[in-house]
């Protein structure tokens, strides 16, 4: 019996994981107020508050679990599968460079920037964590870009993480849960 249990718990526990994530197919409709209700659309509401002639936004990441981060957000909507991956270049240079300031206020030169990928988001509507980077999660996978311009858009449902090094950005790219790598 124990072993039964195990797979109950098991079983329940991918379960749950699977309810919060895979922001692939995004069934938030701006025109249908009961699919705006859906918790997976609680940023594209957000969105939807903003002055419509403020193209991002910042958020204080409403987690009681995560009082130390913040959210870059844009007003339009890019949502469901690769959402930064559809924004205009210009506007997602606007975007990661607004957020890099940001974060360089926050937390001078140990900021860190995170996109979870499409299986591990909870939100539809696009969005960068700013935080504080954890000391020691430096991999040796990543590209070296020379600014936010550089900074290529998650492909393939993957997110990315960034941080300063130097004068230069180190970008993770191809991981799904990326956040874990700032501060909470």
């Amino acid at each position: 019996m124990p072993r039964i249990a195990a797979l109950v718990l098991l079983a329940l526990g991918l379960s749950s994981v699977a309810a919060h994530g895979d922001m692939s197919g995004c069934a938030c409709d701006l025109a249908n107020p009961e699919s705006m209700a859906l918790r997976a659309c609680a940023l594209c509401r957000e969105a939807e508050r903003q002055s419509a002639d403020s193209p991002f936004f910042f958020l204080k990441d409403s987690s009681p679990l995560k009082p130390n981060r913040w959210l870059a957000l844009p007003r339009a909507h890019y949502d469901g599968k690769e959402p930064l991956a559809k924004m205009p270049l210009a506007e997602r240079t606007r975007l990661w460079t607004a957020a890099i300031e940001r974060a360089g206020k926050l937390w001078g030169a140990h900021w860190g920037l995170a996109i979870n990928g499409d299986r591990a988001r909870s939100q539809c509507h696009a969005h960068i964590h700013i935080g504080k980077l954890l000391t020691g999660v430096e991999t040796g996978r990543f590209v070296v870009v020379a600014g936010p311009a550089r900074i290529p858009a998650p492909r393939e449902g993957g997110g990315l993480w960034i941080h300063p090094q130097g004068a230069k950005l180190h970008v993770h790219l191809g991981e799904q849960t990326t956040e874990t790598v700032l501060l909470r």
